[in-house]
């Protein structure tokens, strides 16, 4: 296979910070490789020099293979807000059409257009400067995968996407004999696509072939080698550290190589990796105590400029659950937060209908998307005043007295996520807590809510991390109906997969099916065990609406406790569930 890339002792640094340096790799045709590294280490560097808006500080050689064509995606698309979103894609592919005939433009954008359709982008005259940040980020996208380039380079494909966008996004790339190098935080999205793994770690670059798993693997053994040997110079170090005071000749300046080599010894004993889970029980628990009432929603309807984002939503939160929220972009989940957070006023406008209620002992945070912001001159020690919760998401102690303008965007990202944390919350709201988080934060961010004492709701578009997390789905679907699903985000989109081809195999047999008999002739009889049970749904269906009435009147009034509420709220769950199935039933023997 020809190397499409070759990287030859490239470095970066930013001030005293150095970033990496002297490093190299190819990447060869057919490779779909994924850079993996803590923010602030120097991925989107790397991205900006293999792009041409950035230089290595140590000259060094980025060589692609002459007449290959490359297509950047870069994090944040920079368009024209005044044009169309047809017109900007095709402005912006002038080196791909530049050299086409009439015919070949043409075919280019009904390709454009058919791609758009794909993603959700039905109106291509809409102007850009009215689209959302994921409708942006789909553009880009399109722009990508329109010009069939043979090189795709990536940074963070799948942020501010939805579910369906990243899962397009990945089937595409997936069956793409195209060659990709791409940074991304998406677990899942790595593993279905990528064949190898390259993690930039303390300035270097290890490479590993193979999956996600296989990467978790083999950076461990990494780790741990890296760990024993670390181990053996520390016991080196304390038998020369022993020679150093104690010997004489050593007191009189003489075995200078010794004392040199000490030196060395010392700062080789001082690295290691710290990976082991820190204590967290005292941040975790701190008057944390969540009383039976959390948060009740009875008939909850928000409308805004006429639309309506929540109809007639009814639950009761409860101790300890663990809820995911999905949905496609502007179907109402931010909105949904901000009510049950106590955080929406009717002075900010929209209207609110029914009943939203909150228990005396809770005790929200919100993790908010747009939500970041600091004292100015504060260091990251004085934004977070403690050393362990910092060190366990990777703010080391050279870090700590760092002023926050100077952090990366996704330090400071990370940063702000424990300022949340801080709060001693046992009601947690995260609204995609994954943007911007690299994998290693991740990680130890899971592994941090996994031990958390408290009821939590996260909206996200990560997979993995909805899966681990969460148990329990509020699916959004557009015009403020919200569906809840007992189960992860995987058995979720696995139920609907199959729901969705029974229901076009029975098109299929529909489409398939002898022509029906002529009206004169006189339909099918119920037999006279259907005949019973249409009578008896006839009879259950009343005493099930009058039951719902009845429930109805008890949500709506004061005069229950809280635990009649709660018994009341979940029989009337499951009451709307029989009533579907017995209307379903109903229907199905009248035809």
């Amino acid at each position: 296979m020809p190397s499409y890339l070759q990287i030859e002792n490239i470095s970066k640094s930013y001030g005293p910070k150095v970033l990496f340096s002297g490093i190299g790799f190819n990447i060869n045709e057919g490779d779909k490789v994924a850079l993996i590294a803590p923010n602030g280490t120097g991925k989107t560097s790397l991205l900006r020099i293999l792009s041409g808006k950035d230089s290595s500080d140590s000259g060094g050689k980025v060589l692609f293979l002459k007449d290959i064509r490359i297509a950047f995606l870069e994090q944040e698309y920079s368009f024209d807000p005044s044009k169309s979103i047809l017109r900007q894609i095709m402005d912006d592919s002038t080196e791909w059409t530049s050299a086409l005939d009439a015919d070949g433009v043409w075919n280019y954008e009904l390709r454009v257009g058919r791609l758009l359709s794909q993603f959700g982008l039905d109106d291509p005259s809409k102007s850009m400067e009215s689209l959302s940040g994921g409708e942006v980020k789909r553009v880009a996208i399109v722009r990508m995968l329109a010009s069939e380039a043979d090189f795709y380079i990536m940074d963070e494909p799948t942020n501010h996407l939805d579910t369906d966008a990243i899962e397009l996004l990945e089937n595409a790339l997936k069956h793409s004999r195209r060659t990709l190098f791409m940074v991304t935080h998406d677990r899942y999205f790595l593993d279905r696509v990528c064949n190898t793994v390259m993690e930039l770690d303390r300035g270097k670059l290890y490479i590993y072939k193979g999956d996600y798993q296989n990467f978790l693997e083999k950076r461990q053994e990494r780790i741990d080698q890296y760990n024993a040997e670390t181990e053996k110079v520390r016991n080196l170090f304390r038998r020369e550290l022993e020679w150093i005071h104690a010997s004489p000749c050593a007191r009189t300046g003489k075995a200078k190589y010794r004392k040199q080599a000490f030196v060395a010894i010392k700062d080789r004993a001082e690295q290691s990796y710290v990976e082991k889970k820190a204590d967290l029980s005292d941040t975790l628990s701190k008057d944390t105590y969540l009383g039976n009432k959390v948060i009740q929603c009875r008939n909850l309807s928000f409308y805004w400029e006429g639309r309506c984002y929540l109809d007639n939503f009814t639950y009761n939160f409860q101790r300890y659950e663990r809820i995911g929220i999905v949905g496609n972009n502007a179907a109402g989940k931010t909105t949904f937060l901000n009510l049950i957070a106590g955080e929406w006023t009717p002075e900010m406008g929209g209207r609110m209908e029914g009943v939203l209620e909150q228990g005396s002992s809770l005790r929200i945070a919100y993790y908010k998307q747009e939500g970041m912001s600091f004292n100015a001159g504060q260091t990251v020690l004085e934004t977070v005043n403690d050393t362990r919760l910092l060190g366990r998401f990777l703010f080391t102690h050279d870090m700590l007295n760092t002023p926050v303008e100077r952090l990366s965007g996704g330090e400071k990202r990370r940063l702000y996520l424990l300022t949340v944390l801080m709060q001693q919350p046992n009601f947690l709201i995260l609204d995609e807590p994954t943007n911007d988080l690299d994998i290693v934060t991740l990680n130890i961010l899971e592994e941090y809510l996994l031990e958390f004492k408290g009821s939590l709701v996260i909206v996200s578009h990560d997979r993995h991390f909805l899966d681990r997390l969460t148990d329990h789905l509020f699916v959004f679907c557009g015009d403020g109906v919200v569906k809840d699903f007992i189960g992860n985000y995987t058995e979720y989109r696995t139920y609907l997969k199959d729901f969705q081809a029974d229901k076009a195999r029975q098109a299929d047999t529909r489409d398939t099916a002898p022509q029906a008999k002529p009206k004169t002739e006189k339909p099918a009889r119920r037999s006279w065990k259907e005949e019973q049970e249409f009578k008896a749904l006839e009879v259950k269906l009343q005493e099930l609406e009058d039951e719902k009435a009845a429930l109805e009147g008890q949500l709506s009034g004061a005069e229950l406790s809280a635990s009649e509420l709660s018994e009341a709220s979940e029989r009337y769950g499951k009451l709307l569930e029989e009533l579907d199935a017995a209307e379903t039933r109903w229907l199905e023997l009248s035809d």
